[in-house]
């Protein structure tokens, strides 16, 4: 039995191995001091400057060993890819250098898209405090191929299977985006 969290929202899960995991444990708001940086990216801010000037949407994804947070962001690269007023804009520098050219472009867009890998959403949480919640279309990766509960790393998924999964799930966004009116780039 798990020891953590009991809240009033608590629950459990039993995953295949037979360990119990809590699902819905609550952490309250929370910052994170995060040290200052000197410069920025000088191939980042050319990019971001020319996303910026042609009112691109950034889209965002997880990121990080887990097979879901790799589903997630190679489903965002196919969906900035295919949908022609999106392009992907990089989490890190917006996030930690808040001075840069890709932080200045993620939060002057129109909308921005994250595309997240699971149910806790980390970055989609992260960016709607820098944005706004008016702002962001967040989207939950798993939903959309509900496979992986009980396995973490994305090495454990053989790579032709994780690029199939990542494309059935961007083309579920892709309409999905398309059937609630894709965001487009705004006029110059």
């Amino acid at each position: 039995m798990s020891r953590g969290y009991r809240g009033r929202y608590a629950a459990r899960m039993l995953i295949d191995t037979g360990m119990e995991v809590e699902m819905n444990a609550y952490t309250p708001d929370f910052s994170l001091g995060v040290q200052g940086i000197k410069g920025h990216c000088p191939a980042g801010e050319a990019y971001a400057k020319q996303q910026s000037a042609e009112r691109s949407i950034p889209v965002l994804s997880c990121e990080g060993p887990c097979i879901r947070g790799e589903i997630a962001r190679l489903a965002a690269n196919l969906v900035a890819q295919e949908v022609p007023s999106l392009a992907r804009a990089c989490h890190a520098e917006t996030f930690f250098v808040p001075h840069s050219s890709m932080a200045e472009w993620v939060k002057g867009a129109a909308k921005s898209i994250m595309i997240d890998g699971c149910f806790l959403k980390c970055h989609g949480r992260v960016l709607k405090g820098l944005v706004g919640e008016e702002k962001l279309i967040h989207i939950d990766a798993h939903p959309y191929y509900r496979k992986y509960t009980d396995i973490f790393l994305m090495d454990d998924v053989p790579e032709d299977e994780r690029k199939a999964v990542a494309r059935e799930v961007a083309g579920k966004i892709i309409a999905k985006l398309k059937e609630e009116g894709a965001p487009r780039a705004t006029a110059a």
